[in-house]
């Protein structure tokens, strides 16, 4: 998985289940990567669990046919879990190190560099995370007595912000003198308040050249953790800042985990940065669409789209690109369907119950009566094995 450099930016997710119940966490782990994944992070907290790391890769390969990087979240004690699980430091594909948390004065150097030089003996990336609430309070404490010092004292809050850069860039200045390679470093600064985490990642994108990999610390629960994701998430995206991301929303009680890979999914969808499933354009309604049938429609076509592109993704990968459009009345229909590669404008009120069907621009079928849906949606399926044929190599 190239991560930085031009590459494509990579949806990343967390399990939340006991790593060291193997069976669990391989199961989310392999949830997590059908929903889009492609790094899938789990806790190492203690001996328990990091005795169970391979394992768990064995599983994932074995009972779920699924390869994907695992990263192990270590904190107070990686220096200690991965020196006496040589295993684990070796079926792992990354260590994420929270410099704030490596111990204190002298400590925190040693235990950095036993980190870093079992790394470098794996020949393993490391993402140094910072969290804005796990900063190294003897880093924080400097620069806030450096600040009183000032004439014109800064606000707690830029402060803040410069201690959080502060701790990522010495941290990787750090490992470099240690030895680790430079495109072997990636960077995280992460803070629960969406203008605290922008700012501090436009510095570093502005004082380095490491991958970035994003995410508020806490994004929170429902609607609310969902806009705040994409908020703070697009809006340095869509500035080129960012190279890996997670949404790390809380679930809700029995949630699925995966929620927040789709998250992430409809984010690099919506800002054109990556395809990985159709598009579908749909009329949000009004008192001219009295009838549900084209959310009906709507929900049928996303449905059957989305488990066509189960298959599509190996066979015919560029039918992600495909921008369908199911519009509920004359206002914006037509011009919106001519606009998608397929798409129906289906009768508002008061309008003929006929639907118009374009196909890249033109008008090709009118589409009534009570097979309507079924009519449609072969067309949809006959445009895609004409657009997008399966390539020479999936179907030998």
């Amino acid at each position: 998985m190239t991560v930085g450099g031009g590459a494509p930016v990579v949806v990343q997710s967390m399990t939340n289940t006991d790593t060291a119940d193997a069976v669990a966490t391989a199961t989310q782990v392999a949830e997590l990567v059908d929903a889009g994944s492609e790094i899938v992070r789990i806790t190492v907290n203690n001996r328990a669990a990091a005795a169970k790391v391979p394992e768990i890769v064995t599983r994932l390969r074995e009972d779920h046919g699924v390869e994907v990087p695992l990263v192990g979240d270590f904190h107070y004690n990686g220096h200690t879990l991965l020196t006496e699980f040589p295993e684990t430091a070796e079926a792992l594909s990354k260590y994420r190190i929270n410099p704030g948390n490596v111990g204190r004065g002298a400590r925190h150097d040693r235990n950095f560099a036993t980190m870093i030089d079992v790394a470098i003996e794996y020949d393993r990336p490391v993402r140094i995370g910072v969290n804005a609430g796990s900063l190294d309070p003897e880093l924080m404490d400097r620069l806030m007595d450096e600040n009183a010092e000032r004439a014109e004292p800064k606000s707690a809050e830029e402060v803040l912000r410069e201690a959080m850069v502060r701790s990522a860039l010495d941290s990787a200045e750090a490992a470099e003198a240690i030895g680790l390679a430079h495109d072997k470093i990636v960077l995280s600064c992460k803070a629960s308040r969406l203008p605290d985490m922008v700012a501090v990642y436009r510095t570093l994108a502005e004082r380095s050249d490491y991958p970035l990999h994003l995410g508020l610390t806490e994004a929170g629960m429902g609607a609310k953790g969902i806009a705040s994701t994409a908020a703070a998430l697009s809006v340095l995206l869509e500035g080129g800042i960012g190279d890996t991301i997670r949404a790390s929303l809380t679930p809700e009680p029995g949630g699925a985990r995966d929620t927040e890979v789709r998250v992430c999914l409809e984010i690099l969808q919506a800002l054109e940065l990556r395809a990985f499933r159709p598009r579908v354009t749909a009329c949000p309604g009004c008192g001219r669409t009295t009838s549900t049938l084209f959310q009906e429609l709507a929900q049928r076509i996303e449905g059957e789209l989305d488990e066509r592109m189960a298959v599509w993704r190996t066979e015919r990968p560029e039918a992600a690109q495909l921008q369908v459009a199911v519009m509920g009345c004359i206002v914006n229909g037509p011009g919106e369907s001519r606009a998608a590669d397929i798409g129906i404008s289906l009768p508002g009120t008061g309008e003929s119950p006929r639907a118009p069907v374009y196909v890249d621009g033109e008008k090709v079928a009118t589409l009534e009566g009570d097979t309507l849906a079924d009519d449609f949606m072969r067309m949809v399926e006959e445009y895609v094995d004409k657009r997008f044929p399966v390539a020479a190599s999936t179907s030998a």
